[in-house]
């Protein structure tokens, strides 16, 4: 169980950092305390699912990610409302990217 929230924790601290975010800024966002943020990143205490779905939302991420690090349909969809917001010939930049990213590591890169 310590290593699974651990590997939790890392996640969320990844995308906090990421996003530019405090703690302080993320437990605002969040409506949770610093002090649970800091807890959770740590992955010293397991958390209520309603506080998981708050920091879920806050990174704007799926549940599943924070849990098991898997991408599924809800982190596609956010990243395809990101990409609706580029122009046509920014999104042709980013599939580029993806082209080489999948060349360079492969199908199944984490």
């Amino acid at each position: 169980m310590d290593l699974f929230l651990t590997k939790m924790g890392n996640r969320i601290t990844e995308k906090r950092k990421k996003m530019g975010l405090t703690q302080e800024s993320l437990a605002e966002s969040s409506g949770l305390t610093t002090q649970f943020v800091s807890y959770a990143e740590s992955g010293k205490r397991a958390m209520r699912p309603e506080n998981l779905m708050k920091l879920a939302s806050a990174l704007n991420v799926s549940t599943d990610y924070l849990l098991t690090g898997d991408i599924i349909d809800k982190d596609l969809l956010i990243l395809s409302e990101k990409l609706s917001k580029l122009t046509p010939s920014q999104v042709r930049i980013v599939e580029t990217i993806i082209d080489e990213m999948i060349v360079l590591f492969g199908d199944n890169s984490d």
